[in-house]
């Protein structure tokens, strides 16, 4: 019961958030994505409108936990435009994240959105930094709201022993994210180690360590 609640509490958030859209307002009722199409323009172009299904419009992949398998023990389960092509021009989408404890979902930008989220279950610290370097941050527990503005450095944390779980609204139907220290040390091409050893004050072993260890687990 309360899930559900949580769940009709952040849709009715990211509606909210589609009035004030940042993506580009529709021209049409709809403009369902056509991936196939091999190209884009500032997003997808639509299907023909008898092509066009309910399954467009249905995505049920965030009713149960996602399976975290990586060091930071977190699981992003997106319902972007990409799983969802009826997005398409909406200028909203979803995710769950979900928590081992102790998990972090680590520090991290989306350029294209604003993000609100509604802790499901559990409890997390989390916070963002503004661009004049100032830390807004607070624990958030099982039915609580926090809202992340669009393109700042934010982060959430399970400092708890239980699992944790939210539901995050994005007023794009593409977000975006660009986590910070794997765009820094696992870019193709490499940002230049000497690059990296300057920006941290640190020495090129110290850089090549920590991109062994940030390199994606197979």
């Amino acid at each position: 019961m309360v899930e559900a609640k949580a769940f009709v509490f952040v849709i009715v958030s990211v509606a909210v958030f589609g009035m004030v859209a940042s993506d580009p307002d529709l021209l049409q009722d709809l403009c369902v994505a056509d991936k196939a199409a091999g190209i884009k323009v500032n997003g997808f172009p639509c299907k023909h409108e008898e092509n066009v299904t309910e399954v467009d419009f249905f995505f049920s992949g965030l009713a149960n936990p996602g399976i975290v398998n990586n060091s930071m023990g977190s699981a992003v389960t997106k319902a972007n435009v990409k799983k969802i092509p009826g997005l398409n021009t909406l200028g909203v989408s979803l995710a769950r994240i979900d928590f081992e404890p102790g998990g972090l979902n680590p520090p991290h930008t989306h350029p294209r959105a604003t993000e609100i989220v509604f802790v499901l279950e559990g409890e997390l610290y989390a916070g963002f930094i503004t661009t004049s370097n100032k830390l807004i941050s607070k624990t958030i527990k099982k039915g609580d709201v926090f809202v992340f503005p669009k393109g700042l450095v934010h982060f959430q944390k399970n400092n708890a022993d239980m699992p944790a779980s939210v539901i995050a609204g994005f007023n794009s139907q593409s977000p975006g994210t660009q986590s910070i220290a794997a765009t820094l040390f696992t870019s193709e091409p490499a940002v230049p180690v000497h690059v990296l050893a300057k920006t941290f004050q640190v020495g090129t072993r110290e850089v090549e360590n920590i991109k062994i260890k940030l390199v994606p687990k197979v």
